[in-house]
């Protein structure tokens, strides 16, 4: 038995020079000096906000806590394995790339990273660059690196509201201006940038080439489901999936089984509710709030305060070593509604 329950972590702004001033409407903040590009959510370093835990860091809580604390399925339970993001681009991100599990471990990191973006808004004309054209090698990209050209071998695509984008290691990326996201990550900041549009900012040409891989299976993911519950992505790193709840006497319960016993991270979207476990005090968390479900909280309710749309982040179940396939992806895109 531990004295482990829901937390509800304190997030962390992080200034970038594509970033906002005003991170409304997720958050009632302005930036006092450079723009907000990122607010971390699942940072090491974030701290916990709620009970007898409250000031403690989310590494404090890996190294003490362990499987219980993230359980079975995390294959380093020494540190948190999910990174979760709200991005804020006023103007483009660069051209970069990150690498897979294995590029990673060459230079000594315990992990690669694989992404996906959640689109909660975005303005019409909002586009990101996935990938690298038909065709195109990485003898070619260098050479548009040096000749300035980067962005235009990529495959800028149109995004829209509630649609979810997969993005594996070793994708050449890009994020256009006019969007607010929901970065789900692997717990790396291994960041290979390619080309920067002039900013004054060091690229990372040689490791970053090295890195790329011409094809990729990055794209919009069809959605499984309705309204009221649907599964954005299952991927080998994470499952991400969307909950609505707008009705008073409505509720969502969650439970960690001896099969798929995993920490679980809500991430509310729109709304307000509340989590409740027994014997534990209950824990409101709003739009832009994250609560953390230990794995060792075997059942927990979720219940609207007039409505909640929230994200639930689990890690795979595995099986002998082997998890869930790489999700369906498309450049085109599918019907956000019922899949």
């Amino acid at each position: 038995m531990t004295d482990l329950y829901p937390f509800l972590l304190e997030p962390e702004f992080k200034e970038r020079p594509w970033g906002a001033r005003d991170l409304s409407p997720i958050y009632d903040k302005k930036a006092d000096k450079d723009p907000i590009g990122e607010v971390w959510l699942t940072a090491d370093t974030c701290k916990v906000a709620n009970g007898p835990l409250k000031g403690r860091t989310l590494q404090d809580l890996c190294r003490e806590y362990g499987k219980a604390f993230l359980g079975d399925n995390c294959p380093d339970t020494s540190r948190f394995p999910l990174l979760i993001k709200f991005l804020f681009p006023r103007e483009k991100l660069s051209v970069q790339v990150h690498p897979d599990d294995e590029g990673a471990r060459r230079i000594g990191q315990p992990c690669g990273k694989t992404e996906c973006w959640y689109v909660l808004d975005a303005k019409p004309g909002a586009q990101v660059g996935l990938g690298l054209k038909p065709g195109v090698t990485k003898q070619q990209l260098a050479e548009a690196i040096a000749n300035k050209r980067a962005e235009f071998l990529l495959n800028w695509i149109p995004i829209n509201k509630g649609e979810l984008i997969y993005v594996d290691a070793g994708t050449v990326h890009a994020i256009g201006p006019g969007s607010i996201l929901v970065e789900t990550q692997q717990n790396s900041d291994t960041t290979y940038r390619l080309y920067d549009y002039g900013r004054p900012r060091d690229l990372h040409v040689e490791q970053g080439l090295a890195a790329t891989k011409e094809k990729t299976r990055a794209g919009k993911v069809r959605l499984r489901g309705d309204e009221g519950m649907a599964t954005l992505v299952a991927s080998p790193s994470f499952i991400v999936e969307r909950f609505r709840l707008n009705k008073q006497d409505s509720h969502w319960s969650g439970e960690n089984t001896t099969g798929w016993n995993t920490v679980e991270l809500l991430v509310a979207t729109e709304g307000c509710g509340v989590v409740e476990v027994e014997g534990v005090q209950p824990v409101t968390f709003a739009r832009g709030d994250i609560i953390i479900v230990p794995a060792s909280v075997r059942q927990f309710e979720v219940r609207p305060q007039w409505s909640i749309e929230l994200l639930a982040v689990t890690l795979p179940p595995r099986k002998n070593g082997v998890s869930v396939p790489e999700p369906e992806t498309s450049l085109t895109g599918f019907d956000t509604a019922a899949g």
